[in-house]
């Protein structure tokens, strides 16, 4: 056990060593030379100051990224070493016999050791991004964000976890097919209550103020031959300094979303070009296709994850302390085995979500017929969010999944 322990550790450090120097001195962000001196040159449209804190930044929160993901993988092997998993069980089966509620104190637990654990590199981030202004909330609502973070997960988690050990007690070869049949309509339904109940807890939602704008937008979506009816804006502004605009939902409830800071900060030849980007998704049903791959990819996951996962049980699970592989002690195990395989997964995840973006991008020029505004979009997308518009390629292959900057007007400047 002190032997998986050391080399878990040992194995973080060597990882976060590697990104720290790849990160701070091995890559060139810089881009190409044939590139200098054009519109896509952030020399061209960011002052000195803008450029050295877009550097610093993107750099700092590519490093944070990289550290966030394995360090949930040491918390889960760690809770699984030192036998803590186990107790939980304990604990909430000397509790209460009704499986139910043993799953939500099991559940409780877990996730307030994981919320505690992470909450060091959680605040990090959100005073990375303060200190470079791209936040502007304060600690007391961040916090709060975290809270309804925090329950809105618990409350999805004991669900899932607890059809989860019900199929896998109940069908214990098969038990993968159900829970992968189980997580169609229940993707269906988050996706569809999203924008109605999730999205609302955390901000303000409401009609497009700018009523000759909307009346614009809805234009070009009567062009798109989008049966749209509102746009939706969003108080961003008491969270951060970023612009953003996205569609949410299916069906009846999907819904064009434009922050506030998008609203104040862009033109209004910048904002259409942004609404057509968006209106691309719905017109190609992107969202739809999202929702498909995300099927395919949990089906291949829980197939993997069951196969190595009971061969992890009978190579560790004495030392874990778990009985079988379908207690909930051994919950820990599955969580480590889904994010390792989305963390595989990402890359190809991003590309295709990359393709998609472009995808948008083409329609969205061909709509509103305006290069100077695309270009001026993404100059200030830049800008607003200190990035980088030629990132390190590890960084394009695991946080991406928009075009880079550079790609994106380059490909504009061509049209």
């Amino acid at each position: 056990m002190r032997k998986i322990a050391f080399w878990t550790l040992f194995l973080y450090a060597m990882y976060a060593l590697f990104f720290a120097f790849y990160l701070f001195q091995w890559t060139d962000s810089s881009i190409p030379a044939q590139y200098k001196g054009t519109s896509a040159d952030p020399a061209t449209f960011l002052t000195k100051k803008e450029l050295m804190l877009a550097e610093q930044f993107s750099e700092v929160k590519n490093f944070l990224f990289f550290l966030s993901v394995p360090y949930e993988w040491v918390i889960y092997i760690f809770m699984l070493l030192f036998g803590l998993s186990a107790r939980f069980q304990q604990w909430a089966e000397a509790t209460t016999k009704r499986r139910f509620m043993q799953t939500a104190i099991y559940v409780f637990w877990l996730s307030l050791l994981v919320q505690v654990v992470t909450f060091p590199l959680s605040y990090t981030s959100y005073y990375v991004t303060k200190m470079y202004n791209i936040s502007t909330q304060t600690f007391s609502s961040w916090m709060r964000d975290e809270l309804i973070d925090f329950w809105v997960n618990y409350v999805i988690m004991v669900v899932i976890v607890y059809v989860l050990y019900t199929l896998m007690k109940k069908f214990e070869k098969r038990w993968w097919v159900y829970a992968w049949l189980c997580s169609i309509p229940f993707t269906l339904f988050l996706t569809f209550i999203q924008p109605v109940f999730i999205d609302p807890l955390y901000n303000d939602f409401y009609p497009l103020k700018n009523k000759q704008l909307e009346a614009k937008i809805l234009a070009l979506a009567e062009k798109a031959n989008i049966p749209a009816e509102h746009v939706f804006e969003v108080n961003m502004s008491e969270k951060t300094n970023a612009l953003n605009a996205y569609v949410t939902g299916i069906g009846g409830n999907s819904r064009i979303v434009l922050w506030d800071t998008t609203l104040e900060r862009l033109s209004e030849d910048e904002i259409l070009f942004i609404m057509a980007h968006e209106m691309a998704h719905y017109v190609m049903k992107h969202i739809y296709w999202g929702i498909g791959l995300y099927i395919v990819v949990t089906f291949i996951g829980l197939l993997l994850t069951n196969r190595w996962m009971k061969r992890m049980m009978k190579r560790f699970g004495s030392f874990c302390r778990i009985k079988k592989w379908n207690d909930l002690a051994s919950l820990p195990m599955f969580l480590l085995l889904i994010s390792l395989l989305s963390f595989a997964a990402s890359p190809a995840m991003n590309a295709i979500s990359r393709y998609e973006e472009h995808a948008a991008d083409k329609y969205a020029i061909e709509l509103t017929k305006n290069k100077e505004a695309a270009i001026s979009t993404f100059q200030q997308l830049t800008r607003s969010s200190l990035s980088q518009v030629h990132p390190p390629y590890i960084v394009k292959l695991f946080r991406y999944s928009h075009p880079t900057i550079l790609e994106r007007i380059i490909f504009l400047e061509k049209q």
